[in-house]
């Protein structure tokens, strides 16, 4: 993935440090000059060769991928956006360009963008402990495993609301307390369970991927501002934004446009359909199923693409400010340092240069910050890809959208 972060030091504990100021100011001012209003779409000349096309007609021909929705586009303006193959092999329906996708962990950028609202507004601090907001993780213990024995000692400090966006807090991926899907618990019975079992590692000294993380940031958003997690993601991010299709509940006139899921058959070499074994059916049950600030969500490659031209607007999207530079700076830096080879930031995954997020299905979005580029790429795949164009095929289409931005 081409992800990449202007600035590949470790974020400093309330503020940043001395030696991030030359940095943050240089951000502050190239962000400044982007922060202007989203001009309509230019499509691309007709009389140019459609590469990605031809790339991805050979992955659905040989049955790597049934179907998929790509978007480039920079700061202002859609580039390309087309759909291939089909949402829905069996019924012989083409992907059309507004196909809905379970965008699963792109959800979590979004979540932390949430949060970074409140942190601009002084109503959550990035190195306040969780507990300040969430009184259920006081007293949470860290177990420790080695020479054949285990035990649990106190933290060397309460895991950071800065820790738990990056993936360093200790918290596992998920409790022992969550059902099979993931989706089955209120998010506030969710978080209690995370509270109730110990960590993994003292606070600040690893990093592993955890959905628990996200998960307890969205219930901060709740507790802090007053009303349900999926309240305000709508309110403040979606409905603001023009999101039109996100949502954890996609509805029936949605649903007739969501991509179907599928894995390869290692024996046939052909691609079957597969519920996503993380959600619950049906995905419009609003009873059942609860939203999942780490993974929950559903979309489309245009409104996902409205939230990373805001990104990329350092914070603006429309003439209208929804985060700081500031925040978005902290989001995008990379903030586990060296513990892990994998960059990550505040919900963003980080490489020099840019930002970005990968689904549990092989979706993709990626923004070059230094370049003003935005690749989107939507499937809706599981397992393996099992053939040597899926391994290559984000970086070959992430290549081909490099390609198209400089001709506008």
């Amino acid at each position: 993935m081409d992800v990449r972060n202007p600035w590949n030091g470790k974020s400093g504990r309330n503020g940043c440090f001395i030696k991030k100021q030359c940095a943050v100011s240089a951000f502050l001012v190239g962000m400044s000059l982007l922060a202007h209003a989203q001009k309509p779409a230019v499509p691309m000349s007709a009389a140019l060769p459609d590469a990605i096309r031809s790339y991805l007609q050979v992955a659905v021909n040989n049955h790597t991928i049934a179907g998929a929705v790509t978007l480039v586009a920079d700061r202002d303006h859609t580039v390309y956006l087309k759909g291939i193959g089909f949402r829905d092999q069996a019924a012989n329906a083409t992907m059309p360009a507004d196909a809905m996708f379970w965008i699963a962990s792109m959800s979590k950028p979004m979540t932390a963008t949430a949060l970074m609202m409140l942190v601009d507004e002084g109503e959550v601090k990035l190195d306040d402990p969780v507990e300040k907001y969430l009184p259920e993780f006081k007293g949470q213990m860290v177990r420790l495993t080695g020479a054949g024995s285990t035990q649990l000692v106190p933290p060397t400090h309460p895991i950071r609301v800065r820790e738990i966006l990056s993936h360093t807090s200790g918290l596992p991926f998920r409790s022992s307390a969550q059902p099979g899907a993931l989706d089955l618990l209120p998010l506030k019975d969710a978080v209690h369970s995370f509270a109730a079992e110990p960590l993994t590692f003292q606070p600040g000294t690893d990093y592993v991927y955890s959905n628990e993380g996200l998960n307890t940031a969205g219930r901060i958003i709740e507790v802090v501002s007053g009303m349900p997690y999926e309240q305000f993601m709508q309110e403040r991010l979606f409905d603001s934004l023009g999101m039109k299709d996100t949502t954890f509940w996609p509805n029936s006139e949605q649903i007739g446009r969501l991509a179907k899921s599928y894995k390869l058959d290692p024996q046939t070499k052909n691609l079957v359909d597969t519920p996503i074994d993380q959600l619950t059916y049906p995905l419009d049950d609003k009873m059942r199923r609860y939203p999942m600030p780490a993974g929950g969500l559903f979309s489309t490659a245009a409104d996902v693409s409205k939230f990373c031209q805001m990104i990329l607007h350092g914070g603006t999207f429309e003439g209208k400010r929804y985060v700081s530079p500031e925040a978005v700076h902290e989001m995008t830096s990379r903030q586990n340092g060296t513990l892990n080879a994998t960059g990550y930031g505040l919900g963003w995954s980080i490489s020099p240069g840019g930002a970005g997020h990968g689904g549990a299905y092989k979706n993709v979005m990626d923004l070059s910050l230094t370049e003003g580029r935005v690749f989107i790429f939507m499937v809706q795949q599981a397992g393996p890809w099992g053939t040597a164009q899926g391994d290559q095929m984000v970086p070959e289409l992430e290549r081909l959208a490099k390609d198209l931005v400089p001709l506008r």
